[in-house]
């Protein structure tokens, strides 16, 4: 079977589980309220389709909901994060420090707004970015740390901003600490605050796979420093009368239904939770594989439930087991993320010389078969089961050869 990179098969046309699910939440009446709400009113071409006052207030619940001063909608998470960067005005080797195990959007954001991006490892149990790896490679030409909440797991940030403190930047100070919550809203961190609060400033992405979604597309900022959030209101429209921008609003329709899932957030994420502790405790007596780590609740949201294969059998064993589970027991799987220098070649261009050993010897471990807080009980026993059984069919395979 040919095997795509990242997913395994490249088709879900034969697999009864995708490789990732297509929506991560999902919407009920009231976003089907929401949205008829909005297509009636906006039919009156006396109104139209101006966002500005349901913008506004899924950014005013958003902020209350996070803990932030500031909520600044956008278009998506993406240019979100391009703009944050762009407001830090980055000269020519600038370095912001990113985690390798991640997904290229960071590290495209960081080379598009000019910045040279410098990677540091993951954490061997959560595969967060590693404070002490991090100090390795901290510099006086370090502009900013972007910290990834990688596949649900709440990083801790305090040790970011320590970190931060104790090597200023010698014209623009202690680094900012960047926070990517595109996998993580609605969690907490290790101080009990919502992911959002902490930091100087965090991005979010409602893209239709994460914890919640407005419409296939979207995201926000948040932060507690005002003269970040009136410049990226600015930036996202054109740059008003005085300044440079573009136009990265958010619709109405897409607030309307945000309002929505950001009021029913933790109850799919406790759908979510839930899935995947009963799938660690169903794949407790699987030895071979290692767990993703049981941290407090809402510390680990699961946007992936990441397993590792042993070192023995990282890259092939690992393939043969992706593959099995897809072949023989229509369960798709995904590698969520290996280090982008991997196998992008902007990225690879901008990071020559760097490598990260222990990032690319986790994800040469690593699967995440497909998890969604609305399979049943019994589909995620017979889940459970197909990776019991997979994997047993590759350990006997492996003894033997």
């Amino acid at each position: 079977m040919p095997t795509d990179p990242a997913t395994v098969p490249s088709t879900d046309a034969v697999l009864r589980w995708p490789v990732e699910p297509a929506q991560g939440g999902w919407y009920t009446r009231a976003e089907r309220e929401a949205v008829r709400a909005v297509l009636a009113e906006s039919d009156d071409w006396h109104v139209g389709w101006k966002p500005a006052g349901y913008v506004g207030a899924f950014e005013d619940a958003f902020a209350g909901f996070t803990g932030s001063r500031f909520a600044v909608a956008f278009n998506s998470g993406g240019t979100a994060l391009e703009m944050l960067l762009h407001y830090l005005q980055l000269d020519p080797g600038d370095e912001v420090i990113s985690c390798a195990v991640n997904f290229v959007g960071p590290l495209i954001a960081i080379i598009g707004q000019g910045g040279k991006p410098i990677l540091a490892e993951p954490e061997p149990d959560t595969l967060n970015l590693d404070p002490t790896d991090v100090e390795r490679v901290i510099s006086r030409r370090t502009r900013a740390i972007l910290v990834t909440h990688w596949n649900g797991a709440v990083a801790d940030i305090r040790p970011f901003l320590d970190l931060a403190d104790r090597h200023p930047n010698p014209v623009h100070g202690a680094p900012l600490i960047i926070v990517d919550a595109a996998r993580a809203c609605g969690g907490r961190t290790p101080t009990g605050a919502r992911v959002g609060a902490e930091g100087w400033a965090t991005m979010f992405s409602f893209e239709s796979k994460k914890l919640m979604t407005t419409f296939g597309q979207g995201g926000m900022v948040t932060t507690d420093d005002q003269a970040l959030a009136e410049q990226l209101r600015w930036l996202r429209t054109y740059g008003g009368t005085e300044h440079w921008g573009t136009n990265q609003m958010m619709t109405k329709a897409q607030a309307a239904v945000g309002l929505v899932q950001l009021a029913r957030l933790d109850e799919m994420n406790d759908a979510r939770i839930a899935r995947a502790h009963q799938r660690t405790r169903g794949l407790a007596d699987t030895h071979e594989l290692t767990m993703p780590p049981v941290i407090d609740d809402r510390r680990h949201l699961y946007y992936r439930h990441n397993l590792l294969v042993p070192e023995a059998w990282a890259g092939e064993g690992r393939d043969e087991l992706m593959n099995t589970l897809a072949a023989e027991y229509g369960l798709g799987s995904i590698i969520n993320d290996r280090p982008p220098y991997l196998f992008h070649r902007l990225i690879r261009a901008h990071t020559a010389g760097q490598r990260c050993p222990r990032a690319e010897q986790l994800t040469a471990r690593l699967l995440c078969p497909c998890l969604h807080p609305r399979m049943s009980v019994a589909e995620e026993d017979e889940i459970t089961d197909a990776v019991r059984g997979a994997t047993a069919q590759i350990a006997r395979t492996r003894s033997t050869s």
